[in-house]
Order: C-alpha cells, then structure tokens, then sequence
C-alpha cells in the first residue's frame, strides 16, 4: 500500500475532501451517494452549502460569512470572544492562510494581529505589498484553548468554510503559514519542511507553503528560508 505522501497533491486533495463529504452524509443519515451534482460544485460538510468553481455560482464572502452565522458547530466557540472569520482584499493576488486565532485575535475578532501578525506585515511589505491589498484567514474560525493545534474534527467542520473563501477570492496565489493550514490544503500528513521551496497547486492556483510566524518568532534562524519563500510567492505574482 502506499504511503500518502506517494499520492499526487492534487488526489490528495480530493480524497480528503470526499472523506468530509462522506462523513458528512453518514452524520446526517444518508446511506446512499446523490446520482448527480451541478457541474463543477462539490458539497461542503460543515455548512450543508457547495462550494463551486463556476464563477456564476460561487458564493461571496458575504454569504459565507451569513452562513457561517454564530457558528456553533464545533467545540472550538465555547471558549471564544471572537469569531475570526478573515480579512483584505475582496480581489486579491494573495492570500495567506494561517492556522486559527490567537488571544490578541479572538479578543479584537481579526487574523493576525498580535505578535505574530505584525511579523507577517513585515513579510507583507517585504515583497511590495501592504496588508489591505491581501486577504488574510485561517483554517479554524475560533480560537483553540491555550493556543494549542487545531483537532482533526475541529478541522473537518470548521475548514469547508476556507475552501469557501478561497474559492470565493480566487487569487493568483496561495501563501500556507505552517502546518495545519498546508496538510489541510494539500491532503497530506508532510512537514513544512518537505513542503516548502516548492510550487503546489490547489484547486489550479499555485500554493506556496511558509514557516507560520509564530514559529519564526521561536526560531529566528528560518526566517532566511522564509524570505525564499516569499520570493517564490513574488515571481508568481510579477512573472517575468
């Protein structure tokens, strides 16, 4: 048998998300498979909506963010001040997707605006950009107690929501910040270190994966790595 990380990223991609969609249906009592979907849409477990990759049916933010609501569907909102549902660009180049709200985060209800958030400013700026010509979010909505990973169920409920904005953005670029939000993405178990230095695909938007800032933070020696990163990110937004 092979090894997940044998699979091609974008099988994985898609075996991961049917593993949401089956156990989505089994949880609502469904034994068999529907015969048909609408061309191009796949349905999102968590929120019973679809996500599209028609531009005539894709949802806005707006709407995902309405049906997002009071989210409740996890055990993640019963320790949150916040809802952190993401922020930008509504036509964004690039999009950075972290893994889930910090306190600084969930007390103000925006990504990235602690410690961690002002370094990737910093990462913002250094390949010509400034944080409103971006669009910022995470996998999980809420914020996990004490700052720890994002669970697997957590995940599964929450990140249908991310495939939502992504395919609502439709950027020129994905930047993963970290593990959590490049195993989600991609569908695979495979360290940053693996992953980065190289151009993956989700979706057919090219995905580069980073170093979260939080890391960088607790080790300064790979930020060097990062800005090599950050370049590849730049060539694909300004090719030659």
């Amino acid at each position: 048998m092979k090894h997940s990380d044998d699979i091609p990223s974008a099988l994985a991609q898609e075996l991961h998300q049917l593993k949401w969609i089956l156990s989505s249906l089994h949880m609502k009592g469904i034994e068999g498979w529907p015969t048909r979907f609408r061309a191009g849409c796949a349905p999102t477990p968590a929120a019973g909506e679809t996500v599209c990759t028609g531009a005539s049916e894709r949802l806005s933010l707006d709407a995902i963010r309405r049906e997002l609501g009071d989210c409740r569907r996890c055990r993640l909102h019963q320790g949150r001040t916040h809802l952190v549902f993401g922020e930008g660009s509504a036509a964004p180049g690039l999009v950075f997707v972290g893994e889930g709200p910090g306190f600084d985060e969930d007390r103000l209800g925006r990504p990235f605006v602690g410690r961690a958030g002002k370094l990737l400013d910093k990462m913002i700026r250094s390949i010509g950009l400034e944080r409103d010509q971006v669009y910022i979010c995470n996998v999980v909505k809420c914020r996990p107690p004490d700052n720890r990973t994002p669970e697997a169920d957590e995940i599964q409920t929450c990140s249908p929501f991310l495939l939502q904005q992504l395919a609502a953005l439709q950027p020129r670029v994905i930047c993963a910040l970290g593990a959590c939000a490049a195993q989600t993405l991609l569908g695979t178990g495979s360290a940053v270190s693996r992953l980065r230095g190289k151009v993956h695909s989700w979706r057919g938007i090219p995905l580069i994966v980073t170093f979260h800032p939080a890391y960088l933070l607790r080790n300064p020696s790979q930020k060097s790595g990062t800005w090599q990163d950050l370049l590849l990110v730049h060539r694909i937004l300004h090719p030659t």
